[in-house]
């Protein structure tokens, strides 16, 4: 697998697993059913865009995005010391290390342009995959907004907001 900044040739592959995550509905309270262009709007008008692809070694898959995220202030102004990131994975790539190499991805990159801290500002309680996923990378529970994600199978659910300090 490779990381790396993400190119317009790339988008119709994220346009895939963006679609594929938002209608799923129970990790991005994005809508359902955005077209190309919202969703490129949504996603790639942040500061820094990248996307997991099987590497050359892969064959006919070499190339195909796994996964993508972005990272950016959380806040403007006072708050820009802040990152935050998002990540979306690709159903059939998770359970392979897409999303914790994509998180250490932006670990990184947020270290190295001087940001203090990370901060994710809603983690679905009921994603227990990524909440265990953003403990083992360092991330505390600073709280949980109650009831403030709709999941599709088990209604209200809380959002957490997560943080870690960077090196």
């Amino acid at each position: 697998m490779l990381i790396r900044t993400a190119t317009t040739e790339d988008w119709p592959q994220v346009y895939r697993v963006f679609t594929e995550v938002t209608s799923e509905g129970t990790s991005y309270t994005y809508p359902s059913g955005l077209s190309s262009e919202e969703a490129r709007e949504l996603w790639t008008s942040r500061r820094h865009v990248v996307v997991a692809v099987e590497d050359d070694q892969a064959g006919p898959l070499a190339g195909t995005v796994l996964g993508t995220a972005v990272g950016q202030p959380n806040q403007v102004g006072r708050g820009s010391h802040v990152a935050t990131a998002s990540f979306m994975v690709a159903g059939d790539a998770r359970g392979r290390g897409v999303g914790r190499a994509l998180g250490e991805h932006l670990l990184g990159w947020a270290t190295a342009e001087g940001f203090r801290a990370m901060q994710f500002n809603a983690v679905v309680e009921t994603n227990t995959a990524a909440v265990a996923l953003w403990h083992s990378l360092g991330f505390t529970l600073v709280g949980t907004v109650p009831e403030a994600f709709d999941h599709p199978e088990h209604g209200l659910v809380g959002l957490h907001v997560m943080h870690r300090f960077l090196p």
